[in-house]
């Protein structure tokens, strides 16, 4: 059985409104305001959970305790990188340098 030129109309309108539906949908989803809103508030969920909690911590530790460790070197006037000269004699002497322990 043919179909009327109103039966097509309504079925380009259905088409219609359900496309408009979808890509109002996903221009929702795709924003990039919601989506740094929605990634924000689970980084602060995580940073309060116990877990985060601990996490924020030791990374605190660590960098203190690496600041820390430099600014003592520094005040002691003792770094790792120092060397010393070593002096092996053959025909003629070669100074060559090691690391100092």
């Amino acid at each position: 059985m043919p179909r009327t030129p109103e039966q097509i109309q309504q079925e380009i309108d259905a088409a219609r409104e359900s496309l408009g539906a979808t890509l109002d949908e996903l221009a929702f989803r795709t924003n990039p305001q919601r989506l740094a809103d929605q990634g924000k508030a689970k980084v602060q969920e995580f940073l309060q959970s116990p877990p985060g909690i601990a996490l924020v911590s030791v990374v605190g530790l660590t960098v203190t305790f690496v600041v820390t460790r430099k600014v003592v070197r520094r005040v002691r006037g003792t770094d790792r990188r120092r060397v010393e000269p070593v002096v092996t004699y053959r025909r003629e002497p070669v100074v060559t340098y090691r690391k100092v322990r």
